[in-house]
């Protein structure tokens, strides 16, 4: 934090948290909009009185507009949200916890976005906008970009955008996909990147559980085989970070496969291994994607989780993760990984 804003702060406190709960409170408009007073205290953690106090200032200086459906962030309030988004991540000390997390991660970027998703689920909007606008920086030296499933990946897709179509982009699916949840399997993602992009595409469609007989004979197929070299190839792997036994009962895993899971002590998952707290690999599906010593030798990686409820599981991941990883989370998962750290730490 600058010296003259630290200064503010201490003759002031009073007006520093003032200005941090009305940036709060227009920030939580603009990713719930429409939203009423009574879902907006919720998310604010406010009295409706105090709310219908502090909505009532920002409508007649003209930052919200209340309609129907609910209240909405103006023009000039998404400019005024704009004008202090640095200052608040300041005041909010997201910078100096990135360094942090950075530090306490090992890896060479950390970004962190105000909130929580675990409570307010539009944060990960928010992720996944930050985490195209990065990605979009990389298309002029990288190429070949393999992108895993998953909601937050879903949330990067629909921010991509290009301004010139490159035909030269490869998007490859990290990971087969025959489930039922469509529209996050890698194989949709990585098609979403390529028709915003102007890019090509190729998807992989198996199963992620193959009997070890499968798996052996699928590996043999010249399609397989192509992907594999692709895998070998990569240059920028995008990817999420799962809770291991979620992630395991998304994919109805079997029960043995679940037990063994559980009993392995394992929090995190990601390219379909499972780790313990100390990223130790409890279990690992058989898979014809990416394998976890491509992704090691991928010049560029963004991992992308937030949520306090995945905080336990980035911590896990992190242990084994390459340096060269670029994590975008939020506040609610920083937080929670700074105390879990400080916890270990004390024992």
């Amino acid at each position: 934090m600058d010296p003259l804003t630290e200064a503010k702060k201490k003759l002031m406190p009073e007006m520093t948290e003032l200005l941090k709960k009305r940036y709060q409170i227009l920030q939580t408009i603009g990713l719930e909009q429409p939203i009423g007073r009574r879902t907006l205290s919720e998310l604010a953690g406010m009295t409706e009185r105090d709310i219908r106090k502090e909505t009532d200032l920002l409508r007649n200086q003209q930052l919200i507009e209340a309609r129907t459906s609910g209240m909405y962030v103006s023009v000039q309030g998404e400019e005024v949200l704009e004008a202090l988004k640095d200052f608040m991540r300041e005041m909010a000390g997201l910078s100096d916890m990135e360094k942090q997390l950075k530090s306490i991660l090992g890896i060479t970027r950390v970004l962190i976005l105000p909130q929580d998703s675990d409570d307010i689920p539009a944060v990960k909007a928010n992720i996944g906008k930050e985490a195209a606008r990065l990605l979009e920086t990389k298309f002029p030296l990288y190429k070949k970009i393999a992108v895993t499933g998953g909601s937050t990946m879903a949330a990067i897709s629909k921010e991509i955008t290009a301004d010139k179509k490159d035909a030269s982009l490869q998007f490859i699916a990290a990971r087969g996909g025959l489930g039922e949840d469509v529209l996050h399997q890698a194989n949709t993602i990585a098609s979403l990147f390529a028709e915003k992009t102007g890019g090509a595409v190729k998807t992989l469609y198996l199963p992620d559980h193959l009997s070890a007989e499968a798996y052996e004979m699928m590996m043999r197929e010249p399609v397989i085989k192509e992907m594999m070299e692709l895998y070998d190839q990569t240059e920028v792997v995008v990817h999420g970070i799962g809770n291991a036994e979620e992630i395991a009962l998304h994919r109805k895993s079997s029960v043995e496969e679940v037990n063994r899971i559980r009993n392995g002590g394992a929090v995190s998952e990601a390219f379909g291994y499972y780790f313990d707290k100390k990223g130790n690999v409890v279990y690992r599906i058989r898979t014809a994607g990416i394998q976890m010593e491509q992704v090691q030798n991928a010049p560029f990686i963004l991992a992308v989780a937030g949520g306090r409820s995945k905080a336990t599981a980035i911590l896990s991941y992190f242990k084994i993760a390459p340096p060269q990883t670029t994590l975008i989370t939020d506040e609610g998962a920083a937080r929670k990984i700074i105390e879990l750290t400080q916890k270990q730490e004390e024992f």
